[in-house]
């Protein structure tokens, strides 16, 4: 087939099946534009994107913004690797630090990389300032999490499909129940050799689950008190998404930049960024930490030849800055509310959907079936068919994530789609 002839979307699933590896089950539907909270299939039909690239879209597809950095800087200088400076980093570096309040920045590029750098960190941390023996330093994480799936982070998932027959496992990690303080006080306390302790501010493949109020600041708090780092996996919940800069905020309502003024804000010891630090528009991802915790990396102890590069560089600070400039913290966080009141006002009546939930533009509806049931799916493939895109995540869940540069007038019409479809279902 020439490039130049146009692809039906028979013909480019039929492609993918047939020279890709099947290591994802996409729902068929074949994207090939995207504006804003829109993207159109090779036919020319027209979708609401709901799940914004599990989240690397906050900022909105193609934004001008984000993608004239990317140009700009790509016709000037794309990669030197580490091996020298460029003139990109340390004004990235000096920005994002001060973006978020911490005193350094290791950049990476994609999310898991970005977990396995906070793991090292953390675990170099423990042998050479907290004085654990090296080789017992031990992680605690949660369980239903999902960080990745390198071979280390798949060590101490729940997800056996993600975990079967790619064994043996990586040791060092206690598994404790999600949204436990009195689980992870025993397991801080139980030994001398915990490092850290690895959380999602909000769970989001295990179907969005939001912790209590007061969780966050009571895990740092048994954190602090047991000289045990406390790391926030916020590459999904970050950059806005819940409503505000980041899930660990809580309801911080600050515009421009984490100045850590209300109560409810959390600092962590190690910040991993990922998704839509970028926008979307590139691979992306930075762990932060300060002083303290980052200098125990020296030179050759770790790295990547793309992280740090001048267009993640350039990238990454136009992302930021559409986030503050469009106050999309702030739109996810009265939208937010709108899309629950609405969906949750249906639930109370409703045979197929139980629940709703969330935080922010992270939203989750549970599906009256069982995990092993399609009907969550079927339920994606009408959403389809009345023009939003949408997926489940464990059977009976269907995650809700729109970009963050949606409108009132968008939401109330998504809205009425997803109610709409639902009933078909009843």
């Amino acid at each position: 087939m020439s490039v130049l002839e146009k692809m039906s979307s028979a013909e480019a699933i039929a492609l993918e099946n047939k020279y890709g590896a099947h290591n994802y089950h996409p729902l068929p539907v074949v994207l090939s534009r995207g504006e804003g909270v829109y993207v159109w299939d090779v036919e020319g039909k027209k979708y609401y994107d709901f799940l914004s690239a599990y989240s690397a879209v906050n900022q909105g597809h193609c934004h001008p913004k984000i993608v004239g950095a990317m140009v700009e800087q790509a016709q000037t200088l794309t990669l030197t690797s580490r091996a020298f400076y460029n003139d990109k980093l340390g004004v990235y570096e000096e920005y994002i630090t001060n973006y978020f309040g911490f005193d350094k920045v290791l950049p990476m590029n994609t999310g898991a990389e970005a977990v396995e750098t906070a793991l090292k960190l953390c675990r170099k941390w423990a042998y050479e300032k907290k004085g654990i023996p090296e080789n017992e330093a031990q992680i605690i994480v949660c369980d239903g999490n999902f960080h990745g799936r390198t071979t280390t982070i798949i060590s101490f998932s729940n997800d056996e499909n993600a975990r079967k027959n790619f064994g043996p496992y990586t040791a060092g990690f206690i598994k404790i129940p999600y949204d436990d303080t009195d689980a992870l006080e025993k397991a801080i306390t139980s030994s001398k050799n915990i490092a850290g302790f690895l959380v999602e501010p909000i769970q989001g493949e295990a179907g969005v689950y939001v912790p209590a109020d007061d969780y966050l600041a009571k895990a740092k708090a048994l954190c602090e008190a047991n000289n045990v780092l406390f790391i926030a996996d916020e590459v999904q919940t970050g950059i806005a998404r819940t409503g505000s800069l980041l899930a660990v905020c809580g309801n911080c309502t600050c515009e421009n930049k984490c100045e850590k003024q209300t109560t409810s804000y959390v600092t962590p010891d190690i910040l991993i960024l990922g998704k839509a630090i970028s926008g979307g528009a590139y691979p992306v991802s930075a762990v932060l930490a300060n002083d303290a915790i980052m200098n125990v990396i020296k030179p050759g102890q770790h790295g990547s030849t793309f992280g740090g590069n001048p267009v993640a560089a350039a990238v990454a600070m136009a992302a930021l800055d559409v986030v503050n400039d469009e106050h999309l913290a702030q739109n996810a966080r009265r939208l937010g509310k709108i899309f629950r009141a609405k969906i949750g006002e249906y639930v109370l009546s409703s045979n197929i959907a139980t629940l709703v939930r969330g935080k922010g533009l992270l939203n989750a509806i549970v599906i009256n079936d069982t995990e092993e049931s399609d009907t969550a799916w079927n339920i994606c493939m009408a959403l389809r068919d009345n023009g939003l895109l949408a997926k489940p995540t464990h059977g009976n869940i269907i995650r809700f994530a729109p970009p963050l540069v949606m409108n009132e007038e968008q939401l109330l019409d998504c809205i009425a789609i997803i109610i709409k479809t639902l009933r078909q279902f009843e």
